[in-house]
């Protein structure tokens, strides 16, 4: 499984951006795939995670802002992210994992994700 994330970049607050996510290497993305974010001297956190039912479960953070959805014939995840925050400011990474049940997915933390990619950078201004 690879995963290729694109479409950050940087932005004033209140601003918008698109991330995408394009796996490879399997035949479907009908597992657990979820958005995190690093910033600068801080924790990877999760952003958005989307289960097998593609129920997807959002932090706090981002409640009303991000929306996060699965492609299925394009095996492609994105992230829309609106009325950005310089608190938004980070590298955002796809990840996924086969074998995640629903239930650990929605609330997962990073080392429970098997497959990541490069990441993206975000920047917003203020």
């Amino acid at each position: 499984v690879q995963l290729v994330e694109s479409g950050g970049g940087s932005v004033q607050a209140g601003g918008s951006l698109r991330l995408s996510c394009v796996l490879s290497g399997y035949p479907h993305i009908r597992f657990c795939m979820g958005w995190f974010r690093q910033g600068t001297g801080k924790e990877r956190e999760r952003v958005a995670s989307v289960d097998t039912s593609d129920r997807v479960d959002y932090a706090d953070s981002v409640k009303g802002r991000f929306t996060a959805s699965k492609d299925m014939a394009k095996k492609t995840l994105y992230l829309e992210m609106t009325n950005l925050k310089p608190e938004d400011t980070a590298m955002y990474y796809c990840a996924a994992d086969r074998f995640l049940p629903p239930l650990l997915c929605r609330s997962t933390s990073p080392q429970n994700l098997g497959h990541w990619g490069q990441g993206t950078q975000v920047t917003v201004s203020s």
